[in-house]
């Protein structure tokens, strides 16, 4: 049985990059396809054995909380039609066994900030941390990339960072995996020297940018209550992982899926196309339509 029980969902974020979509829904609320970002997310968590999922939030989110709810009316009105398949996805937008909870984080103080604010719920356990704006997609894979990483956090005693090899004219945009000159293969990992923050195709140590998925030992927490401001003023989870490399392992997961990014317009696109035509209510129709715009 695999240690990692409970993911850190960070949502507190403004959602700058999709505003005016943004500006009254929160960006984790947007849907692809038909259901919204957090929920892709939270189904990528418990399809990896997750089975407490600790939201981070703030005033003005509740509508994310209120979308893991029950909705007692919705439900009896579905039920009083007969409209049983649309019942069921509401009714069983999480397994019964998985448990939602929320944090708040007071002030934006970074993401090492927000991920600390989950402390007392993570109870000094191993843990994942998942940024919700990256949707990785695991279409038709009997695993995901997530639950690949547990295993082998499990396996190697080694926190593990997934990263995804990018164009070298892209790197200045990431923060960027050093793996001393050795790239794994998609599906494996590798030993970590050290990351560095958006550096220039010329300084870049690798190709492998950090996509926003973490598998954790506990020892981040008491790390991070010590971390002071860095880049930014803010409290950096990144400065709290250069910590932990001075202890013990850390490794790269190279994922085997493909990301999208759904905290700006031109990402959000592509996934919903994407996942449209996986979708088998959409597939059909939206290739068609593709094909007409030609």
């Amino acid at each position: 049985m695999t240690t990692v029980r409970k993911a850190v969902i960070p949502v507190a974020g403004l959602g700058t990059r999709v505003l005016p979509a943004s500006k009254a829904i929160p960006k984790e609320m947007m849907p692809v396809v038909d259901k919204p970002v957090i929920q892709h997310v939270v189904e990528e968590a418990v399809r990896a054995g997750i089975k407490e999922i600790v939201l981070v939030t703030r005033n003005g989110k509740s509508a994310i909380e209120d979308h893991f709810d029950k909705h007692f009316e919705l439900e009896q009105s579905l039920e009083r039609k007969n409209k049983t398949a649309i019942l069921e996805s509401i009714r069983n937008i999480v397994p019964k066994d998985v448990t939602i909870l929320s944090v708040r984080q007071p002030d934006a103080l970074g993401l090492g900030h927000a991920v600390f604010c989950a402390a007392q719920a993570v109870n000094n356990e191993a843990f994942a941390v998942i940024l919700p704006d990256v949707l990785v997609n695991n279409y038709q894979q009997s695993e995901n990339d997530l639950q690949k990483m547990v295993k082998a956090f499990d396996q190697h005693n080694a926190a593990q960072i997934m990263v995804e090899s990018v164009p070298q004219d892209k790197v200045h945009l990431y923060g960027i995996a050093d793996c001393k000159g050795i790239k794994p293969a998609a599906g494996e990992s590798v030993a970590i020297s050290g990351m560095v923050e958006k550096p220039s195709a010329e300084e870049a140590p690798s190709d492998l940018s950090v996509v926003g998925r973490y598998i954790l030992p506990a020892r981040v927490m008491t790390l991070l209550a010590d971390t002071k401001p860095g880049a930014g003023g803010e409290i950096q989870l990144t400065d709290a992982l250069d910590e932990l490399l001075k202890e013990q392992s850390v490794e790269a997961y190279r994922m085997t899926g493909k990301t999208y990014d759904c905290g700006n317009k031109l990402g959000y696109l592509q996934a919903n196309v994407a996942y449209g035509l996986q979708h088998p209510e959409t597939a059909d129709g939206l290739k068609q339509f593709i094909a007409q715009q030609g």
